[in-house]
């Protein structure tokens, strides 16, 4: 064991608030990245139209949500879209669909009901096998609503709103 010097102390002390915040800058980094990161050789991507498996969807879903993750991608990266030889490709259904009683008051009365939507999602890189998806991924998410309301009257809005965000987040 050997004391610190005063010199070696005092310039230790000055580095620990140094360091600290150096790593809160770095992690801030990170954190603006989203924890992405795309080859620099992959420059396009594609979206195939999604397809709906699930009867009771409205007719629009799986094509609204193939449209937010084209402009998900094409926003939040440098990526472009092509349609044809590009670099990566997302082909996917809509799985799920439904509205399910939760929260019940005494006397079975549902107080709220949760809109909850799953998609199955294949990612398929064409420069590197090994990062493509073997098999399909599904990412689900849900939204709450209060039984007065009519799920219609909602339904654009828990979508644009709550459930596409944190799917299209949970994809990218």
């Amino acid at each position: 064991f050997t004391p610190f010097s005063g010199k070696t102390l005092k310039m230790k002390l000055f580095l620990l608030p140094f360091a600290f915040c150096l790593s809160l800058f770095l992690t801030g980094c990170c954190y603006s990245f989203k924890g992405i990161s795309i080859d620099p050789d992959v420059k396009t991507f594609f979206v195939q139209n999604f397809e709906t498996e699930t009867s009771n969807a409205p007719p629009t879903l799986a094509l609204d949500f193939t449209e937010k993750l084209k402009d998900k991608i094409r926003l939040e990266s440098r990526l472009s879209l092509k349609n044809t030889d590009s670099d990566i490709e997302f082909t996917g259904r809509v799985i799920e669909y439904r509205v399910i009683p939760v929260a019940p008051k005494p006397g079975e009365l549902v107080e709220l009901n949760r809109l909850e939507v799953g998609v199955s999602v294949f990612f398929l890189h064409n420069k590197n096998d090994k990062k493509s998806w073997t098999n399909a991924r599904t990412f689900r998410h849900f939204a709450e609503f209060n039984n007065t309301v009519d799920l219609l009257s909602v339904q654009d809005q828990l979508l644009r709103e709550t459930i596409f965000p944190q799917i299209l987040e949970d994809i990218f």
